[in-house]
């Protein structure tokens, strides 16, 4: 929201929604005209099932009531004018994915991975879906990339280093860059105030900003 363009931010996983929590948003969404509002928070509009549910019980949903849910959240919440909609997407290649390629025309698809290789496994097949599915692949980026001890500065790999960077390289996708291990990262992230906010000049606001940046460049050459 800070860098400029007016951004949705939409919350695709219905098993498991975080986005709530993570934005520090409670409140179920205003109903008008039998069509949602999104809610406003640090300068984005998002949306989540997360809002309109309990956050405790488990989600047992099957397929179906996965891709209605998805529908509703697209076609009956008034987004008004974003210049772009980020779809956080679950984990996987499911029922979510397919339903989004077929109803959205994507510009893109950012592949998010930690280093080591059974998480590869997955973003590897990520890329293929969305690929299959004319879906260009934006990159990939290296989550939990290395984690260095707030004590004494050692950096240790705790997951690998480069696992991504290297599988971007062989699969042909651009790497977009690596976010460390942080506790403040989770810290953040629980309280409900995105560390670009509250902290934007520590180092993981600043790996977050230039992730945005290299992104954001990444989305207009596609357009």
């Amino acid at each position: 929201g800070m860098e400029g363009p007016r951004v949705g931010l939409l919350d695709a996983d219905i098993h498991g929604p975080s986005l709530p929590r993570m934005m520090g948003l409670h409140q179920p969404p205003p109903a008008r005209y039998g069509r949602m509002a999104p809610l406003e928070a640090w300068g984005i509009r998002a949306m989540s099932t997360g809002l309109l549910v309990d956050e405790r019980p488990a989600m047992l949903w099957r397929g179906p009531m996965v891709m209605g849910a998805l529908g509703q959240l697209l076609g009956d919440v008034e987004w008004g004018a974003l210049d772009v909609l980020v779809v956080d997407m679950p984990p996987g290649t499911g029922d979510a994915q397919l339903t989004l390629a077929q109803k959205v025309s994507l510009a893109g698809a950012v592949i998010v991975s930690t280093p080591q290789d059974i998480a590869l496994l997955d973003a590897r097949r990520g890329i293929a879906m969305f690929e299959k599915m004319n879906v260009p692949v934006l990159g990939m980026v290296e989550n939990m990339s290395y984690f260095c001890c707030p004590n004494c500065g050692y950096r240790t790999d705790l997951f690998g280093h480069g696992g991504a960077k290297a599988e971007a390289e062989a699969l042909g996708v651009p790497f977009l860059g690596e976010i460390p291990l942080l506790a403040d990262i989770r810290a953040s992230a629980d309280a409900g105030a995105p560390i670009v906010i509250s902290t934007p000049d520590s180092p993981a606001g600043q790996a977050y900003r230039a992730l945005a940046h290299t992104v954001a460049a990444t989305v207009r050459r596609v357009k």
